[in-house]
């Protein structure tokens, strides 16, 4: 066995309690080197009492390892433990002090799982991993209150410009509530909502306004509760990293320069605070001068902030934060953030904004989700520009996947278009049924689906701003069959326990082409996905438990013989095949 490829660590997603009763161990070798590998476990203060083995299961592999996972549950909430792998006629051990052919005397040396504390748990809002979310641009979504419109607002869809306004506005989501509950969605994302010079509203003048634009505190008050009537919970979008240029404490500073009360607020490399050659001397968003960035670290902004965030919190009923440009702000302001948010409500529920690999933001004291970017543009690499193949596309998933603990995956943020990217029907060519595999891949995988408005009815649109269209209203320009193909696969997800929280393994990926098995499993209901991703029609096998299997949208009798599945799938094709476990 090639000892310089296993690894692990007794941390984060290597070893983690998973809940108060449980522990979760993981370990990684060299792909195909290991044959089995069995966590011995056993309590540090009575080890040949309490002892116990547990074999390791395959959990996942990319390019280069493999990966086991052992589910302990000590009799104690504590115990040592370390590793006995195995190929072929070799046999290693794995502990805390190293490699050995021999079992060292246990516990000293020994890795350690200490005492599972309850507070120190990952803890999201339960809700959160039911949730199907539906994100909304205000001012694309609906025009319900023409007095409130910005001046120059232009005719519902005409093509946006970067400073286009159409008048979207609270009332408008309030009036077309009733789309959300006949899609199925039980929670919804709006993207800022106050005040700001901007149709984005992503640079914010008064943070404890909601945005004449859009309304006022008594109509979003109204939109939260019509919500919750509807069993729909609400989160806002707030920007804590930067402001806008009319924030009055930034106007200040320009103003009075080095006697403003004001200058510790922000970043600043000299006076007078100004743009020269088009490069501000103070930091901002990107290189925006009018987005300058924010001193989170000042005690005064951040308790403007954070009081900011609870007061809204408290006034209106709203069930969480997503987070803009989450990963430039101070890990210490974001543990405050928590800290006073879930006083107010312990369910609420906070997404950061964070492209990359997240793990130091989700360790249960600082975000209880992120935007899954990553997961995005490897579904759409695979189901919309076709440019990996199904084992490639495996591999990167199980990559993904071994980045953070199950109950991290379980609530990550997962998307396939937004604001910020060209839609998905753009990606995918305009061509359904690729829209229509991916969109699968969405409702069935592990994580939180969260569906960009317009979609469900097929909008197009490319690079921002042209993926911020005017929501389409008139049925004549709607993609009837692909919204009803939206709620049954949001009401199959929402009826089903094992997509929303099940293990998720892939059990079959073609090395050279696009076919793609996977399931989801729990203890009372066991699906497998199958997906042809190919112009052409294909039959898929796999080796699967005899009896009890039926198509889980038509439920169709699924015949299994000799111990195999066999599906034939249409190009582009799916089938969501399920049994229940007795």
């Amino acid at each position: 066995m090639q000892v310089e490829s296993i690894y692990h660590s007794p941390s984060h997603r290597w070893a983690y309690a998973y809940d108060p009763e449980t522990f979760h161990l993981r370990l990684r070798t060299k792909r195909g080197d290991v044959e089995r590998v069995i966590a011995v476990a056993g309590d540090k203060y009575d080890w040949d009492r309490y002892v116990q083995e547990v074999a390791m299961d395959h959990i996942a592999a990319d390019g280069l390892h493999d990966y086991w996972e052992a589910v302990i549950r000590p009799e104690f909430k504590r115990f040592s433990y370390g590793f006995r792998l195995h190929s072929g006629e070799e046999t290693i051990w794995l502990t805390g002090d190293g490699f050995s052919s021999e079992q060292p005397k246990p516990a000293a040396g020994y890795f350690e799982g200490h005492y599972i504390h309850a507070i120190d748990l990952f803890d999201a809002p339960g809700w959160a991993k039911e949730a199907i979310f539906y994100q909304i641009l205000p001012d694309r979504f609906e025009n319900g209150d023409r007095s409130n419109d910005p001046e120059g607002t232009l005719p519902w869809g005409e093509k946006p410009e970067g400073d286009s306004f159409f008048g979207g506005d609270l009332q408008g989501i309030l009036n077309r509530i009733g789309h959300l509950s006949e899609l199925g969605v039980n929670a919804v994302y709006l993207t800022p909502i106050f005040r700001s010079p901007s149709n984005h509203k992503y640079d914010t003048v008064d943070y404890r306004e909601v945005d004449p634009q859009f309304g006022d505190k008594e109509l979003l008050k109204k939109l939260v509760r019509e919500c919750h009537d509807r069993g729909i919970r609400v989160i806002l979008d707030a920007v804590f990293n930067h402001a806008s240029e009319q924030f009055q404490p930034f106007r200040d500073v320009l103003e009075k320069g080095e006697q403003s009360e004001y200058k510790d607020w922000f970043h600043l490399g000299g006076f007078p605070v100004g743009v020269e050659d088009g490069v501000p001397n103070y930091d901002t968003f990107g290189f925006y001068g009018h987005m300058p960035k924010l001193n989170t670290a000042n005690p005064d902004v951040k308790r403007y902030l954070i009081e900011s965030a609870v007061n809204w919190m408290k006034d209106t009923g709203i069930d969480g934060w997503r987070l803009d440009v989450a990963g430039e702000v101070d890990h210490r302001f974001w543990r405050d953030f928590r800290t006073a948010v879930k006083k107010v409500n312990k369910d609420a529920f906070i997404v950061g904004e964070i492209w990359s690999d997240s793990l130091r933001w989700l360790h249960g004291d600082q975000f209880d989700s992120v935007m899954n970017y990553p997961l995005t543009e490897l579904m759409l690499n695979f189901f919309a520009d076709r440019t990996i193949s199904a084992a490639q596309f495996a591999e990167n998933i199980n990559r993904l996947l071994m980045r953070y603990p199950q109950q991290t995956n379980e609530t990550l943020f997962n998307l396939l278009s937004s604001h910020d990217i060209p839609r998905v029907m753009t990606r995918c060519g305009g061509d359904i049924g690729r829209l229509k595999q991916a969109v699968v891949y969405l409702m069935t995988t592990m994580g939180l689906p969260c569906v960009y408005y317009g979609d469900e009815f097929g909008m197009d649109g490319g690079e921002d701003p042209d993926c911020r269209k005017c929501m389409v209203w008139s049925e004549e320009n709607q993609n009837r069959d692909l919204f009803d193909f939206y709620k049954l696969i949001i009401g199959l997800r929402k009826e089903r326990a094992a997509l929303r929280s099940g293990r998720f393994r892939v059990l079959s990926a073609e090395a050279d082409g696009g076919s793609l098995i996977y399931e989801r499993l729990d203890g009372n209901e066991h699906f497998t996905i199958w997906i042809n991703r190919s112009d052409e029609p294909a039959e898929l096998s796999h080796p699967m438990i005899e009896g009890g299997w039926h198509d889980a949208l038509t439920g169709e009798q699924i015949d299994n013989l000799d111990g195999k599945v066999v599906i034939r799938l249409e190009p582009n094709g799916y089938r969501i095949v399920w049994r229940k476990i007795e």
